[in-house]
């Protein structure tokens, strides 16, 4: 492996291999490829054969082993292209007891330009749809479940981190997971943009030294191999001098981890104390929280989720910025793009997963407590502005801050036990509506 053997020298050596799901794609592509020239008479059917054997070994990993260059190198990718046409021409060359040269036999019909991005597009999709949609679907089902059980379980609101008018666990829990459907959606419409694969356009998107037929074969076996519904690029230059797409999943990825982190933002809150937080609700935890204080428990899955959503957003600019390098016909940030999307996924998938299996189907509300603080919130004040307007109920604000209680004032406005209890009925204050005039004022 000649290439290979020097390029390492000359690339960064970080020890940044690219994920398992990239070589997966660089092996099914070259395995499409090997097939597809067969059946057009281009590659020795002996030839052909024993490539497609040796792409399909690299696909399911027998030999990563020596996929050894650095994701930091040529920003096409050429040094993954090249170590991957190394690898599979050493082991078909075994299989079939002949020479098979990486260049004209593996990599015929192809130009590193195609096959690299069409690579990272297909690894793509292939996780969010086997792992991260399986996870944020999990966690949009669990939470929805949850917003059912609890819509009756009323808390303090709070706005600016103070007192505001009550709301139910549910719809806080509710209005999660409707920010997470919207998320999936916004991925999903990335998905589609990505299916459009440039494989065919060789080095500059003119297709030259490939055949006519080959996109439209190549894709029809990824196609089958896949499940997925790959399209040939209508313009195959668009796919290599610009991965807009990915980063527009790369944006809808970073929506999605903005949106865990206030959830997970909220988890802690909610869960802080138990003496001297919130403590409304209890997130039982498996490992001790410190290593001095005994018996401490901290939302350590909570967190680890938040520092995965972290990444996330810090890889989505690094994308950002990769896409704006190179020039004319190919984009030069394409082996960083791809490894970070797959890093992405990766981050999003578990720690998504692991927020619904091992915190909120443990998570348990501390009721009593919450109906406590709603009920101590000075907010509830508002319940009388359509009675008395918004200066008269501020002033009475200021009397309930220095200790006065609101069935107190209530009585001094006029209000009987039965109507304040009508009126303070913590279930009629989460729903639409005038508490006073309902109740007869």
């Amino acid at each position: 492996m000649k290439y290979t053997e020097r390029a390492v020298n000359v690339f960064l050596n970080t020890g940044t291999k690219f994920p398992r799901r990239i070589i997966w794609a660089m092996g099914i592509i070259k395995y499409a490829a090997a097939k597809a020239n067969s059946s057009l008479g281009l590659l020795d059917e002996r030839l052909g054969e024993a490539i497609a054997k040796a792409s399909l070994e690299l696909a399911n990993g027998l030999h990563d082993d020596k996929v050894v260059v650095d994701v930091y190198q040529t920003g096409s990718g050429t040094g993954l292209n090249m170590n991957v046409n190394e690898v599979i021409a050493w082991r078909a060359s075994e299989l079939c007891g002949c020479e098979v040269h990486p260049n004209d036999h593996v990599n015929m019909c192809q130009s590193t330009n195609d096959v690299v991005t069409s690579a990272i597009r297909i690894a793509a999709i292939v996780e969010v749809r086997d792992n991260l949609i399986p996870s944020l679907r999990g966690l949009i089902n669990v939470l929805d479940e949850l917003a059912l059980k609890y819509s009756d379980v009323v808390k303090p609101g709070r706005t600016h981190l103070r007192d505001a008018l009550p709301v139910t666990l549910g719809l806080e829990l509710g209005a999660y997971s409707s920010a997470f459907k919207y998320d999936l959606t916004l991925i999903h419409n990335a998905l589609d943009y990505i299916m459009d694969i440039p494989l065919g356009g060789t080095a500059v998107g003119t297709g030259i030294n490939a055949h006519p037929e080959y996109p439209r074969l190549v894709l029809s076996i990824l196609r089958d191999l896949t499940g997925i519904n790959l399209t040939v690029s209508k313009c195959m230059s668009r796919g290599m001098r610009s991965l807009s797409d990915l980063v527009a999943l790369s944006g809808g990825l970073r929506v999605l981890a903005l949106d865990m982190l206030r959830l997970c933002q909220d988890l802690r809150l909610m869960y802080s104390g138990p003496n001297t937080g919130l403590n409304e609700v209890d997130i039982p935890q498996e490992v001790p929280g410190s290593s001095i204080m005994p018996g401490k428990e901290n939302p350590v899955t909570v967190e680890a989720a938040m520092l995965a959503a972290v990444q996330v957003v810090g890889l989505d600019h690094s994308n950002t910025l990769a896409n704006t390098l190179g020039e004319f016909e190919l984009s030069m940030g394409i082996p960083l793009i791809g490894y970070n999307i797959i890093t992405q996924i990766t981050l999003l998938s578990e720690a998504i997963r692991k927020l619904g299996e091992k915190v909120l189907k443990n998570l348990s509300p501390n009721i009593e407590r919450m109906q406590r603080l709603a009920m101590n919130s000075r907010a509830l004040i508002t319940i009388l502005t359509p009675l008395i307007g918004y200066d008269k109920a501020a002033e009475l604000a200021v009397e309930l801050s220095k200790g006065k209680d609101l069935m107190a004032l209530l009585k001094e406005l006029g209000f009987d036990d039965a109507t304040i209890s009508e009126v303070l009925d913590l279930n009629k204050l989460v729903k639409p509506g005038f508490p006073i005039r309902k109740a007869g004022k």
